[in-house]
């Protein structure tokens, strides 16, 4: 009996000095992380809200920001660009406008926006074919998740011997409306 009281002390003592400090410095890593992809994706939008649009270099300079946290993300970009429909009784009469417009927004993503921005034409990156634009009032926003799974997740699911399903430590959303057309 004394001889397993002295294995599980010495299981406990492991656990206590090695295995949960490590699991609190991954999980400082992990607070770190969202701490740069906040500033990251709050700098990119900021900048596309006060610029009007996006260009290559202000892409790949987001996602290299992103990179330096050692984690691989999914980036879902999106657009909505406002559009204005007039009120009319009878469509097919323009004299029945009743004075109103309807607001609505017309979506673009991740795909569409990265199509503009990265053709397969070989266009300098510096050309302005090359520069998504959007017009004041329009809104701009990122939406982030790890697709790694990170040490302080692979930890946690060791000490308690479980399998998360979900990878994401680092999330962030982030979004605004277009603020300028500097273009």
């Amino acid at each position: 009996m004394k001889y397993i009281t002295g294995i599980f002390a010495a299981l406990l003592a492991v656990l206590l000095l090695f295995m949960y400090p490590l699991y609190e410095q991954a999980r400082s890593q992990d607070k770190i992380a969202n701490a740069i992809v906040q500033g990251a994706a709050t700098h990119f939008i900021d900048s596309v809200r006060t610029k009007g649009y996006i260009t290559p270099q202000m892409y790949e300079e987001f996602n290299t920001k992103l990179a330096a946290t050692g984690n691989q993300y999914d980036v879902q970009l999106e657009h909505l660009h406002k559009r204005y429909n007039p009120d009319y009784n009878d469509p097919a009469n323009p004299l029945t406008f009743q004075g109103s417009f309807t607001t609505f927004y017309d979506g673009f993503y991740t795909e569409q926006i990265l199509a503009v921005l990265f053709p397969d034409n070989g266009r300098s990156p510096e050309d302005a074919a090359r520069r998504y634009t959007m017009e004041v009032g329009d809104y701009i926003g990122v939406k982030l998740k790890n697709v790694n799974r990170t040490a302080a997740v692979q930890l946690w699911d060791f000490l308690m011997n479980d399998n998360t399903e979900e990878n994401a430590a680092v999330l962030m959303n982030y979004e605004g409306m277009i603020l300028n057309e500097d273009y």
